[in-house]
């Protein structure tokens, strides 16, 4: 298991995927389940950085392992707890224009990404997702 804690900006967002690229490369990931992957940790980390601290910031740790070529990572903040999986899914058949501004992130991940799950334990937010490699 790999893990880093980074103040949430949106600067320390790379540092963080860096980390999770080099450990999927290390385990053999596959072209697609990385890109998967990488797409899911970008929406994920711009969410902690844009709402868990409000207009302050404060540390999100990532951890990451592999293991029987399940990739496990999970994103831990204490910020404002947030449930990424109570929102309503937005509505695709309607055009952009239509549908209410937001959500479309968390629901490509959860469209892309083998298992997603939230837990709000001892004032900290976790968000774990599970990708087969």
């Amino acid at each position: 298991m790999k893990e880093i804690t980074v103040e949430a900006t949106r600067e320390n967002i790379p540092v963080v995927t860096s980390l999770v690229e080099e450990t999927l490369e290390e385990a053999g990931a596959g072209m697609k389940a990385m890109v998967k992957i990488a797409v899911a940790m970008d929406e994920l980390l711009t969410n902690v950085v844009s709402y868990a601290y409000g207009n302050e910031t404060g540390p999100m740790t990532t951890r990451i392992s592999v293991q029987d070529g399940v990739a496990e990572i999970t994103i831990s903040d204490r910020g404002t707890p947030f449930n990424p999986l109570e929102h309503e899914d937005p509505d695709v058949t309607l055009s952009a224009e239509q549908r209410k501004i937001g959500g479309l992130g968390i629901f490509m991940v959860k469209k892309s990404i083998d298992e997603l799950s939230y837990v709000y334990k001892d004032g900290m937010n976790y968000v774990t997702i599970r990708h087969r490699i």
